[in-house]
């Protein structure tokens, strides 16, 4: 018989749904092995900080531990020198560390993450990538495996996480069976299919934010550099440069995110078709949406709406 020990580390203002649903899965996942016949068992310990001096000196050893989302920026906004410790002392033991959402911080302060790709809420990836400006993010993703290191993105993904890590230490037979029981689909997503748009307007530039706001009224309109720059009274190249470093894009990319977020929001609250949308949003070419959409997305308009829109009753 093959036991596995789990750490769960409930630390101040982690999502408890998360920290006991972790437990009540890899229980679940317990009672699929025994009906299958499979000899690995999972044993969860839910850790709060003041257990964590205590395993170190006893020198307790997880094959994984698990860091919830949190509910409360303060959380983990700093380092945690008890829980900093902890993770590097249980990594070097051979320990899977796993985040799911902000959790990715508390892996992303050890440095142990550095050569490793990861991923998180789309809405922390700012404030990430202010804090850990060399890591390798793709908010993408809902779950990245890196072997040693698996983080996952959204507030619910602490359940993509479970499944993940119930794959890793059993087969892909008994995440089926525990996807049956807790019905809930166990195939592929990405996080893109659910991330939103949202520009920075805080960013203390006025002159870039006075052309963010014109583009939130005329999206739909041909734009041009000279005309943006013109807006902003800075140079082309000076313009470029700091709407660059102010949005994280270049005004073309900055005016198809905004686009494509008004045909997401079309798509959910209207019934036009997807070549009614497109030309609204300033497409002159359906096709060239269509592939705009689909790039950002990660699906298709017509997968898109099917997915986020319920049927109308007849």
């Amino acid at each position: 018989m093959k036991h596995y020990q789990i750490a769960v580390l409930a630390y101040p203002h982690s999502l408890l749904s998360a920290v006991y649903g972790f437990a009540e899965t890899f229980e679940l996942a317990n009672e699929a092995c025994k009906e299958t016949g499979l000899e690995i068992r999972i044993t969860t310990h839910i850790l709060h900080e003041a257990d964590l001096k205590k395993d170190l000196d006893t020198q307790s050893h997880y094959h994984a531990v698990l860091l919830p989302p949190s509910l409360h920026k303060a959380s983990y906004s700093e380092k945690n020198t008890d829980i900093n410790d902890f993770l590097i002392a249980q990594h070097q033991q051979g320990a899977i560390l796993c985040s799911a959402c902000a959790g990715a911080f508390f892996l992303a302060y050890t440095g142990l993450t550095d050569k490793r790709q990861m991923t998180t809420h789309w809405a922390l990836e700012g404030l990430f990538k202010e804090r850990f400006p060399q890591q390798a993010m793709d908010t993408s993703k809902i779950l990245i495996n890196q072997g040693d290191v698996i983080s996952a993105g959204g507030m619910m993904s602490w359940m993509d996480l479970a499944m993940e890590l119930v794959q890793v230490l059993t087969n892909a037979n008994i995440v089926r069976q525990l996807g049956k029981t807790l019905v809930i689909d166990t195939g592929k997503r990405e996080q893109r299919y659910y991330q939103q748009f949202q520009p920075n307007f805080d960013h203390g530039d006025a002159a870039i934010l006075t052309v963010q706001h014109y583009l939130q009224g005329h999206f739909a309109e041909l734009q041009r550099t000279e005309s943006m720059a013109a807006l902003a009274k800075l140079t082309p190249r000076t313009f470029l440069r700091r709407f660059a470093k102010c949005t994280g894009f270049n005004p073309n990319e900055y005016l198809q995110r905004i686009r494509i977020q008004t045909a997401c929001d079309a798509l959910e609250q209207t019934t036009l078709s997807f070549e009614s949308i497109a030309l609204q949003v300033g497409y002159e070419d359906v096709g060239s949406c269509r592939k705009a959409f689909q790039k950002i997305m990660g699906l298709t308009p017509s997968a898109f709406r099917q997915r986020f829109v319920s049927p109308s009753p007849h």
